[in-house]
């Protein structure tokens, strides 16, 4: 039976999600505790959605395992199991077809800083980074323009052999709200510390260090530049993931698994 978990954690005090010798992460402390609870002989193996860096929370992080019990009794046990760092929202019984990474349509993250003098609220410090120098959000919007739709993001990417660089940024937008500034930033896929990439970059623009015609510069030289600051962790979180409706599974999964640039 595949089962699709809904979950949520606080990336404080994790290596990231995926599994690490000798380091305490998200899909280690998952996969062990499933491997107690139904005293296997080796932990199942589970796929997410979105596998996020070291110090990155997720709100609506999505999950699926192949495992033959019932989903209300594990989802029950897991809760009462797991370290309070992580939290299961719901587990529920998946189509055949239903694949937590490849049939997501789209991945919704938020990044949240302030540039208030005397830092973020102490309360949520753990998820709001504090920025030192004040920012025009504006300037980090008109920037953020030029790097909506499809494009080769190898500038914002931390390159893998054999991975392509290809996405298709749908939205990226920055609103002040008080003493916080959250960029919304979806799409159909992000490669490694996209995100935190793309939020250096339109920081750099904030500040008038760079005009918003920077983004299309960077963008366009398809490596990493060193005036493009990768943000800090913990101002991330991966707020929700979209999937198709059950008709739609299989072609989406046969879609995502071919490389964009073959």
């Amino acid at each position: 039976m595949r089962l699709r978990i809904d979950l949520a954690y606080d990336g404080t005090d994790f290596a990231g999600w995926a599994t690490q010798p000798g380091q305490r992460t998200v899909q280690g402390e998952l996969e062990a505790a499933l491997g107690t609870i139904l005293r296997l002989p080796a932990p199942p193996s589970v796929t997410v959605a979105g596998r996020t860096d070291a110090g990155v929370h997720a709100r609506g992080q999505v999950a699926h395992v192949d495992l033959e019990t019932h989903p209300g009794v594990l989802e029950r046990r897991l809760r009462r199991y797991l370290p309070p760092d992580i939290r299961i929202k719901a587990i529920s019984e998946a189509h055949p077809d239903f694949e937590a990474r490849f049939a997501a349509v789209e991945r919704r993250y938020v990044y949240r800083m302030t540039d208030h003098p005397a830092g973020p609220d102490p309360l949520a410090r753990g998820m709001i980074v504090a920025h030192p120098r004040p920012l025009t959000v504006d300037l980090m919007n008109e920037a953020a323009d030029h790097l909506l739709g499809e494009h080769d993001f190898a500038a914002f990417c931390r390159k893998r052999e054999g991975a392509t660089t290809i996405r298709t940024l749908l939205a990226l937008r920055t609103v002040r709200g008080g003493e916080t500034i959250a960029t919304t930033v979806r799409a159909d896929a992000f490669c490694h510390s996209m995100v935190r990439s793309l939020m250096g970059c339109l920081v750099a623009v904030g500040e008038r260090r760079f005009p918003p015609e920077f983004a299309a510069e960077v963008l366009a030289g398809k490596v990493r530049d060193s005036r493009v600051k990768v943000m800090e962790p913990h101002g991330l979180v991966l707020e929700e993931v979209v999937y198709p409706d059950e008709a739609g599974l299989a072609a989406r999964v046969h879609a995502a698994r071919r490389r964009r640039d073959e």
